[in-house]
């Protein structure tokens, strides 16, 4: 019996000395995906390991096309050529909106200048100019993010 904490030390340390463990799942997924979790998963799809289940791990095989960061490598042509789409395919998308945005201003602005025949109530006037208003607002985000990611495309 330990009263005095004389040997509260040594205990303390024994319980810590114990080895941890864990339960541990692999899950397969309806496309066949297996995914190893310790947190308690659905039962759908996953099974508890055996404790004592040796866990083996394969390298990756040498002169494999990746960098040190673990992403493939891409040659120079390559990559040129896909920012040139990447290029193409934004400035198609910064062109689009800016003509939604044209559009967008120009109901507003007839918008602004007419009253509808229900709209004796003031409220619902400003409440129409204002969705327009947040339209418009929509649009120019869109062309300023356009053309911030075209901005950092590689010349």
């Amino acid at each position: 019996m330990i009263c005095n904490g004389k040997y509260l030390p040594a205990v303390l340390l024994a319980l810590l000395a114990l080895p941890a463990s864990a339960d541990v799942y692999k899950c397969t997924d309806d496309a066949g995906h297996v995914t190893y979790t310790n947190q308690k998963p659905a039962p759908k799809g996953c099974k508890l390991l055996s404790v004592d289940q040796t866990v083996n791990s394969v390298p990756a095989p040498r002169g494999s096309a990746r960098s040190s960061s673990g992403f493939p490598k891409v040659d120079g042509d390559t990559q040129k050529a896909r920012d040139t789409d990447r290029r193409r395919i934004l400035d198609g998308e910064l062109a689009s909106e800016q003509k939604s945005l044209e559009e967008a201003r120009q109901a507003l602005s007839e918008g602004e200048s007419q009253r509808l025949g229900d709209e004796r109530n003031y409220q619902k006037y400003q409440d129409r100019v204002q969705r327009l208003k947040d339209e418009v607002a929509v649009h120019e985000r869109n062309v300023q993010a356009l053309q911030r990611e075209i901005s950092n495309l590689p010349q």
